[in-house]
């Protein structure tokens, strides 16, 4: 699963490698502070695409899907600690995912993800694991967003949840599940809502999804969401003595 990742960048790199052609007014009036600690519920980056155009536009909206059945804010919250990832196996056919899927799919952008090592390979269980790109400054999360009405106040949120897959080879060795990266090449068919639905799931098929990927131990810091900064990402040598807060 993903359940932590960071994005330092200005909105402006964004815009630049993303190829962003409009801002939301939210995405316009607001920017995000860099962030190497995002978790669940955090307000986040997405980039979804114009029915008419196909022009790709930044919005922001909170990590963590709003189940659309929701019936009051403590229930929204619930959900979402429930939907932050969406299986690829499972996402064009459960409940909470199946229609945003078909008709609203985005992109979330990353520096990298951390995940937590299982008994799967030669890292203790639960040491943090950092994962970046090789190269370039961001990975591209295959994610789906919906919109949910609060009914005490009538304010409508939007939220996301980042898809996941398998992992494969060396990543395999720390967790059996990696989020689902989509190369430059498909991202236009990925947003694009006339895209049919079983070429939606071929554009989900990535051979190599692992490819220009390093990963690395950090310290367990960035086990508390209190805990920011880019000393959470500095390599660790193990066995070195670690402070929490």
């Amino acid at each position: 699963m993903c359940g932590r990742y960071a994005l330092a960048a200005l909105k402006e790199e964004i815009i630049g490698d993303f190829g962003i052609s409009h801002l939301t007014p939210l995405a316009t009036e607001r920017s995000l502070p860099s962030d190497w600690n995002i978790a669940p519920t955090k307000e986040i980056y997405l980039i979804k695409a114009e029915v008419a155009t196909g022009e790709r536009i930044l919005d922001i909206a909170s990590w963590g899907l709003i189940a659309p059945w929701s019936k009051s804010e403590s229930d929204a919250l619930k959900s979402q600690s429930m939907a932050i990832n969406a299986r690829v196996e499972t996402v064009h056919e459960k409940p909470t995912f199946r229609d945003s899927f078909k008709s609203r799919r985005c992109l979330v952008p990353a520096s990298g993800y951390y995940e937590w090592a299982t008994e799967l390979g030669e890292y203790p269980r639960k040491q943090p694991i950092f994962v970046s790109p090789e190269e370039g400054r961001f990975l591209a999360f295959a994610g789906i967003y919906n919109f949910w009405r609060s009914p005490n106040d009538e304010k409508m949120r939007q939220s996301v949840a980042i898809i996941t897959r398998d992992a494969v080879h060396d990543l395999a060795k720390v967790h059996n599940r990696m989020p689902l990266f989509l190369p430059k090449d498909r991202w236009s068919r990925w947003l694009d809502l006339d895209t049919s639905l079983p070429e939606v799931m071929d554009l989900m098929r990535v051979p190599e999804p692992d490819q220009n990927l390093r990963f690395w131990p950090v310290s367990s810091k960035v086990n508390s969401i209190r805990n920011n900064g880019s000393e959470l990402i500095a390599p660790i040598h193990l066995g070195e003595s670690e402070t929490l807060f």
